[in-house]
């Protein structure tokens, strides 16, 4: 693998100024929804992404991701019909809330500088660490490897969205993927007129974050009492 000489290996501990910076860019990652139209992701700044990605812990070393970038525009549209149609099924499984869903940007596959499908691919019959768990391990290391190409982007100043709305057969079809490989996420790429000061449903009042505190538990998750991190030094 070819890695960056500027980079440090592995066994490099890091800075302050370091840690300080990862931080940051997890506290200012988005899902982007509006992108700067006309605009290009520069290939190298793109390579570095995908390697990323391609750098992602995988359970049993079986590195279960594909990525397809859709370069081809009829190609793009198609896949953004679909996509379309399945916003609109959201919305009547929503009930009352389908209308205000509707008045929702929830996708940017048309506008995107680069569109990659992540695609989970045919199961390799890798044992190791998922014998137990099969299917449930892949996913998790596909979503391993979409998370740090998500960092990777907002690190770069990118914006990216991570769009599920579609029919995964029906994508899978318009791909030409091989038999029991399933596309997983629309990934949308790309330069944005500016990032969200705060994730999108909380900005539009759709739906508020929970803090840390309802989600950690000790000894058993079968109670409510929940454990406040540490105070930082």
């Amino acid at each position: 693998m070819t890695t960056d000489p500027g980079i440090p290996g592995s066994g490099a501990s890091f800075t302050d100024a370091d840690r300080a910076a990862f931080y940051r860019v997890l506290a200012a990652r988005r899902d982007m929804r509006h992108f700067t139209p006309g605009a290009s992701v520069d290939p190298v700044v793109l390579h570095r992404i995908l390697q990323a990605a391609h750098q992602a812990p995988s359970v049993g070393l079986m590195q279960p991701w594909r990525f397809v970038r859709v370069l081809d525009a009829d190609l793009r549209g198609r896949i953004a019909e679909l996509v379309e149609s399945e916003r609109l099924a959201t919305a009547a499984a929503l009930g009352e809330r389908g209308g205000e869903f509707l008045q929702l940007k929830v996708e940017g596959v048309r506008e995107c500088a680069e569109l990659i499908v992540a695609v989970l691919a045919p199961d390799d019959g890798t044992v190791f660490g998922r014998r137990t768990m099969p299917r449930d391990m892949a996913l998790c290391s596909l979503a391993c490897a979409v998370q740090n190409l998500w960092l990777a982007a907002r690190a770069e100043n990118l914006g990216l969205g991570w769009v599920s709305m579609f029919d995964p057969t029906a994508l899978a079809r318009v791909l030409a993927l091989p038999p029991d490989a399933q596309p997983m996420a629309l990934l949308c790429l790309g330069p944005v007129p500016a990032f969200y000061e705060a994730p999108m449903l909380e900005q539009t009042g759709w739906r508020q974050a929970r803090p840390l505190t309802d989600f950690v538990q000790v000894d058993t998750g079968t109670h409510s009492d929940t454990v406040p991190p540490a105070d930082p030094a």
